[in-house]
């Protein structure tokens, strides 16, 4: 059965926000080649019956030939580092980036990755001329590692969890070496904050394509979490202190690597032991990225814990919708599927509420995804 909390540490006050940051974020994503806003599609029947108001699934199945949203995060968070690494100034677009990287062939990029943030990594240093070494957990899917190689990275799949890979690339920083992580430690926060600028992308686009269909912004957004870097974006987004209404957010994890809620309930952040082993791999994380923490704490209404089953069921759903959803990319609707009670009162959900959930991933793993919803992936 699914595990859900309300969250006791949730503050109504807004949220500061850089909107020159973002502005610069939108403008360098706009300056990649094949950029274009991802889908918003609406889901009457699925909110019907949810038993709500309207709600919107943002469709990132397809980000720059890749399939998954990560490739905004890591962008803006490799772009960042890189630029810092060499010394020059933040760039305003690729072209900028490309001359910087050009100026250091031998450097590497690396990070730790559960799938998607690894892939987007390794296909933006192939896009740069220079060399990616991405660490795998064992745990990650055969397909995922396949796609990561294929971008043309050194690939190491190593006997350990994502907690531990994470330590491991953090090991390999050096002057030949950029490490570009989307979670954080004590030291490293640059970073990890850059990617979590980058997901602002999603949420412009989302609020300018609600705006052109004359609806009104989401009361509450629906996000999945691994170390919290997406959340933490979505929080920024839907707490921002310029709404003239906050936005409720609920945080879905899987059930055995919940480790946003229990650090909800210990009030701390804190870590849930492995093995993870969910299907939902992007997903499979034991400790809160300790930038993202305190935006999580004071922002998020509630988190439900869902299981494989739970992420199946709503790959299905997504499928009927239009949406093709992988395991991680489905979670935030198997955990709004999921509430009931007092959490569904605390995020107000009711015939009047219109709700946000982003499918963060397309198939991934395309022979999963056949064999889950039974038809052909349509993206890969």
């Amino acid at each position: 059965m699914p595990t859900s909390f309300v969250n006791p540490h949730a503050v109504a006050a807004g949220v500061a926000s850089d909107g020159g940051e973002a502005a610069r974020v939108r403008a360098f994503h706009r300056s990649l080649d094949g950029y274009a806003p991802s889908p918003l599609v609406a889901a009457p029947a699925l909110a019907a019956e949810l038993g709500l108001g309207a709600l919107h699934v943002k469709d990132e199945s397809s980000r720059f030939g890749l399939p998954s949203f990560k490739v905004l995060g890591a962008s803006w968070g490799l772009a960042r580092a890189l630029c810092d690494h060499l010394g020059r100034p933040v760039p305003r677009d690729w072209a900028e980036l490309k001359a910087a990287a050009a100026t250091a062939p031998t450097l590497t990029v690396t990070c730790a990755t559960d799938g998607n943030h690894g892939r987007a990594v390794a296909a933006l240093a192939r896009r740069l001329g220079l060399r990616a070494r991405i660490l795998v957990p064992d745990a990650v899917s055969r397909a995922r590692v396949r796609a990561i190689a294929d971008e043309g990275a050194e690939v190491v799949v190593v006997p350990v969890g994502y907690d531990e890979a994470v330590r491991m690339a953090a090991a390999d920083a050096g002057a030949d070496t950029v490490v570009v992580s989307d979670t954080s430690w004590p030291g490293y926060e640059d970073v990890p904050r850059w990617v979590v600028g980058g997901y602002a992308t999603i949420f412009a686009e989302v609020d300018e394509q609600l705006a052109v269909a004359g609806e009104p912004a989401p009361d509450v957004v629906v996000v999945q979490m691994g170390v919290g870097a997406f959340a933490a974006a979505a929080v920024a987004y839907a707490k921002a202190a310029t709404r003239a209404r906050p936005a409720r957010v609920l945080g879905v994890e899987p059930d055995d690597a919940a480790c946003v809620l229990h650090s909800l309930e210990a009030g701390e952040v804190a870590t849930v032991a492995g093995p993870h082993r969910s299907c939902m791999d992007g997903l499979n994380c034991g400790t809160p990225s300790l930038i993202a923490w305190p935006l999580l704490r004071d922002g998020l209404d509630a988190v439900v814990a869902v299981g494989d089953d739970d992420a199946h069921a709503a790959m299905r759903d997504l499928a009927c919708a239009g949406v093709v959803a992988g395991e991680s990319g489905a979670a935030g609707l198997a955990g709004l599927r999921a509430v009931s009670g007092a959490v569904r009162a605390a995020l107000g959900l009711g015939p009047a509420s219109r709700v946000l959930a982003i499918s963060t991933e397309g198939a991934t793993d395309p022979d999963r995804y056949r064999a889950v919803v039974g038809a052909s992936a349509t993206a890969s």
